[in-house]
């Protein structure tokens, strides 16, 4: 009888998960983190009333913002920035979701600041927000890391819209402590923050491209060489080629985070395989499976890769 448990894949996800490859996406993030981050601290440290901003950071799913996020997030917690009290500064992150509105948004805020509200508690929405106003000051919390936002949006009719939208003003215009906010989405998100119209000017908007050939083909050839060489791989002549990082590229629907779980899984079959070698038949295997599609129509093996794939929907075979 097969196990269930197989201890090679289970070791290739411990040693690279959590793994960084930094790329060029990332360092414009932290320059702009650093700017709106360092301008909310000086604020506070005047005393006076000022208004949050919003840092709006935008890509397609599987392009990397969220993990790009929160490795900025852990070099500020590292940092220990002091904030007027002596407290270190501290940003929640919490995840939307389409269930629910502004009031569970609120419970989730709190749970993702470390309060927990009982599920029984008769609060109204505003008393709940006020709580996160209450506990984001008491903990030194500065700001919110909202993922995937475009999720609250969805569904909404135009004035639902707008009274999220206006909540989200009031987070960051409030009097008693004015939260900087985070934002992060699937590019139509940014066409809801521009309804922001009064606070245009304090949205600075961060968008994470996808893989730009041929100009990103050497960061590809650094990631398929490193990551293979730190799970302990040789990687075989046919992949150190431009064929195979541009099928690669298309194989990862332009987008980085895919390429880089690609690569990892890819590895991990290697690995289960007994190969040292790193080789396209792994590739081709996990696309394959992933794609369930015969592995002769896989972007690594088809001789038309670059028109029969497509870079809007991972991992379907062909244009319908």
């Amino acid at each position: 009888m097969t196990r269930l448990f197989n201890p090679q894949i289970a070791e290739t996800a411990a040693l690279n998960t959590g793994r960084y490859f930094p790329l060029s996406r990332g360092e414009k993030l932290r320059a702009t983190f650093s700017e709106v981050f360092s301008r909310h601290i000086g604020n506070l440290n005047s005393g006076q009333w000022f208004e949050g901003e919003v840092l709006l950071v935008t890509g397609l799913s599987e392009s990397g913002k969220t993990r790009e996020t929160n490795e900025v997030l852990k070099l500020l917690h590292a940092e220990q920035v002091p904030l007027p009290s002596g407290a270190p500064a501290r940003i929640a992150q919490c995840d939307l979701s389409r269930a629910g509105g502004w009031k569970d948004l609120g419970r989730r805020t709190l749970k993702a600041m470390g309060y927990h509200l009982s599920d029984n508690a008769r609060l109204t929405q505003t008393d709940i927000w006020a709580r996160v106003a209450h506990q984001a000051e008491a903990q030194g919390v500065i700001g919110i890391h909202f993922d995937e936002v475009q999720h609250i949006f969805a569904g909404k009719s135009d004035n639902d819209r707008e009274m999220i939208l206006d909540n989200f003003k009031t987070l960051i215009k409030s009097r008693g402590w004015p939260l900087m906010l985070i934002m992060s989405g699937v590019p139509e998100l940014s066409d809801h923050v521009r309804a922001l119209d009064q606070t245009q000017n304090k949205v600075t908007h961060v968008h994470f491209d996808g893989i730009d050939l041929p100009d990103d083909l050497n960061v590809v050839h650094e990631i398929v060489g490193s990551f293979a060489l730190e799970n302990g791989l040789e990687v075989d002549e046919d992949l150190m080629t431009e064929d195979f990082y541009r099928r690669l590229a298309v194989a990862s629907a332009m987008r980085w985070g895919t390429l880089i779980k690609m690569t990892i899984s890819s590895i991990a079959k290697a690995r289960v395989s007994g190969s040292p070698i790193l080789t396209r038949d792994h590739y081709v295997d996990f696309w394959a499976e992933k794609a369930n599609v015969n592995a002769l129509a896989t972007p690594f093996t088809h001789d038309g890769y670059e028109t029969m794939f497509r870079p809007d929907k991972p991992f379907q075979a062909f244009i319908s």
